[in-house]
């Protein structure tokens, strides 16, 4: 519903008002002679709740011409409905319409038009609304049905008005787009860094999850989907699927590690030559350090806890390991390297980000 201000003045002639003057323009008179006259009886259609402002007292003007031309003026405040349409809210226009018709009255009785046809509605100049921006405002007129009593004229003042933007992207869209944002950082966390990249995902999808409550406490409710629910719940789900990859990350790797581990105990030594040695390497040792260290097995030189931060060699040497400085070092050496980052982290650091700037290109194309 809408609340409006406004002079409401009508004109008509009433040959029986009509007096002989040459001095008096016309007469003015208040609301007592009112009751004393005909008086057109327009009502509101579709009005909640009208008054007429009585302060200091009843704000009412009757003015009479000679030639019987009458002007009667009163100042109302009126609630009424507005049919609106929520679906592209916050990024919407809203059409209301002020409806003026005789209750008693048929179109046979009495006649009701605007005097000046757009020109007939007035308004001020510094009218401001919090929320909307007052586009237009337009006058029509049309025959009103009833099938008990007949046909009526009926008049409508129609306004359009947009919805500021502004407050919405503040309070909404921005916050909704850098939790969105925030959740893509778990993509360049280690892997192995569990509490961190868990405990963000949880954040991020609990504060989404307050996001889309302040918002729909303070919205309309109406049963269909609105343009800000389609924004805010398919940010969600950008949250809430970046949960879900690190889930698969951290199950496809503890997979690869078992699978790894067993290999490791089926075959301990990575080649065919006999009387070979296996070792653990962080990658800063020479040759002369191999040899020196080649009657050392991986389990003696590195403890159990500090497997994963070294770099895992599996050095094979023949017996013959003292010549190789003559001939070179003969053998087979295999290396794996354990990555931090799994394939999955680095399709997602292209695959989300990217995905969401098409669905805000679409969106925004779409409903602004």
């Amino acid at each position: 519903d809408f609340t409006m201000t406004l002079y409401l003045r009508h004109y008509w002639r009433d040959e029986r008002l009509s007096f002989p003057s040459t001095t008096n323009k016309s007469m003015t008179f208040d609301g007592r002679l009112v009751k004393k006259i005909w008086v057109p009886d327009v009502f509101f259609v579709h009005s909640k709740r009208s008054f007429i402002h009585d302060t200091t007292t009843d704000n009412i003007m009757l003015r009479v011409f000679p030639d019987g031309h009458v002007l009667y003026s009163m100042r109302i405040t009126v609630t009424a409905m507005c049919n609106m349409d929520f679906s592209r809210f916050p990024l919407d226009s809203q059409t209301c319409s002020l409806e003026l018709e005789s209750y008693a009255y048929t179109d046979e009785d009495l006649m009701l038009y605007w005097k000046n046809g757009n020109e007939s509605l007035k308004t001020d100049e510094k009218i401001s609304l919090s929320q909307f921006l007052i586009q237009k405002f337009h006058t029509t007129s049309r025959l009103a049905f009833y099938s008990s009593t007949g046909w009526y004229n009926r008049l409508y003042i129609n306004f359009t008005l947009r919805r500021h933007i502004f407050f919405f992207l503040l309070q909404t869209y921005f916050p909704a787009t850098l939790m969105v944002m925030l959740s893509w950082v778990s993509f360049w966390i280690d892997r192995r860094a569990v509490p961190a990249r868990v405990s963000l995902g949880i954040t991020t999808v609990l504060t989404m999850s307050t996001i889309i409550t302040g918002v729909n406490a303070s919205m309309p409710r109406v049963s269909y989907i609105k343009a800000v629910d389609i924004y805010l719940w398919v940010s969600f789900v950008f949250v809430f699927l970046s949960v879900l990859e690190y889930a698969a990350v951290n199950y496809l790797t503890t997979v690869q590690e078992r699978k790894e581990r067993k290999l490791r105990e089926r075959f301990p030594c990575t080649c065919g030559i006999s009387n070979s040695k296996t070792m653990m390497l962080d990658g800063n040792y020479s040759e002369s350090d191999a040899n020196s260290l080649a009657g050392y097995t991986r389990n003696q030189m590195v403890p159990e806890e500090e497997k994963q931060e070294k770099m895992v060699v599996h050095l094979a040497m023949s017996n013959e390991s003292n010549l190789s400085r003559k001939r070179g070092l003969k053998g087979h050496v295999g290396l794996r390297i354990v990555q931090n980052t799994h394939a999955i982290d680095k399709y997602s650091r292209l695959i989300f980000p990217g995905t969401y700037i098409f669905f805000n290109l679409i969106y925004w194309s779409v409903f602004s």
